[in-house]
């Protein structure tokens, strides 16, 4: 994907990029944020449902391979996994559409942002940078999409594959009649949700999650649920911090099924870049102002990562 031919937007790009290093220090090779990871290869199988929304290649064929990535927050690749500050937690999947030809979902496990456009994140980033928790905190309770965000992040998963997450960003939905329809993304474990209680999680070891994968993926493939929650005429489609009423429509997108780790992850890691925008016809993104900003972050950051030393 290109960069965007707006300079304002490079600057924010790198002005939010400089923030985040500051936050977490230099780490070449690694993301700026959700660092530690895990990448897995499976299949995805619409639903019935899913030509209703769409004419996306993926909702129409029969499957369609795809690579994922399970990871922790924060930009230090050796972060434990019973790190408050690990949440929240990130999953990604590459839909594989052909040779060179994907599109992505990129979601974590906290149905919340903390600002609505990217000069409000810069401003919260540079407000979590501060050494003085009291600040911190005092910012978080001025403003509400920060404090709101702080709320939805959930206690330690049991495991990355008992977790929710959300695309919290409304795309464009159209399907082969044109009828266009606008959609947020759930993606729901086919075991249930649960978290550990303070108890259980002192007990966990620093790689817990990555560990209990590992032994999962042993045992057999790991399954969820991709649901699009539908807008009616008047939501607000454009502000990633805006939720819609629960009583929207509920469509059945499809299932993953992931069943084994992708070979040389560490290397794989490093040079996939996720798209939050989808670019392909059938699903488009809508006027979120962090889309654009989001895709240039990962590009630039992405790009960095490849040219760096292999560890």
């Amino acid at each position: 994907m290109p960069l965007p031919n707006d300079e304002k937007l490079i600057a924010l790009s790198e002005e939010i990029l400089s923030a985040f290093e500051k936050v977490f220090g230099p780490h070449p090779g690694f993301r700026p944020v959700h660092a530690k990871g895990m990448m897995l290869t499976g299949t995805f199988t619409p639903s019935a449902e899913a030509v209703s929304l769409t004419r996306a290649q993926h909702a129409v064929q029969t499957s369609t391979p795809v690579t994922v990535r399970f990871s922790d927050s924060t930009g230090l690749p050796l972060v434990p996994d019973t790190d408050m500050g690990a949440d929240p937690r990130g999953f990604a999947i590459r839909f594989n559409l052909a040779e060179h030809v994907h599109t992505d979902i990129v979601a974590h496990s906290a149905n919340a942002f903390p600002a609505t456009d990217g000069r409000e994140f810069l401003e919260f980033l540079r407000a979590v940078t501060q050494e003085d928790k009291a600040k911190v905190q005092e910012f978080v309770g001025s403003h509400p999409k920060a404090l709101a965000f702080v709320q939805a992040i959930t206690p330690l998963p049991v495991s990355f594959a008992q977790e929710k997450y959300f695309g919290l960003t409304a795309m464009k939905f159209t399907n082969k009649d044109g009828v266009s329809r606008f959609g947020r993304y759930t993606i729901a474990p086919e075991d249930e949700v649960a978290h550990l209680s303070a108890e259980d999680a002192a007990a966990k070891s620093p790689n817990y999650l990555f560990d209990e994968l590992t032994e999962r993926l042993g045992k057999g493939p790991i399954r969820f649920r991709i649901t699009v929650q539908v807008a009616e005429d008047g939501d607000v489609v454009n502000d990633v911090t805006v939720h819609w009423p629960q009583n929207r429509k509920v469509v059945e997108f499809g299932t993953l099924e992931l069943k084994d780790p992708v070979a040389d992850n560490a290397h794989e890691q490093k040079q996939i870049i996720f798209d939050p925008i989808p670019r392909l016809d059938g699903i488009e993104p809508s006027d979120d102002p962090l889309l654009e900003l989001r895709a240039a972050v990962y590009l630039i950051s992405g790009r960095r990562r490849r040219a760096a030393p292999e560890q």
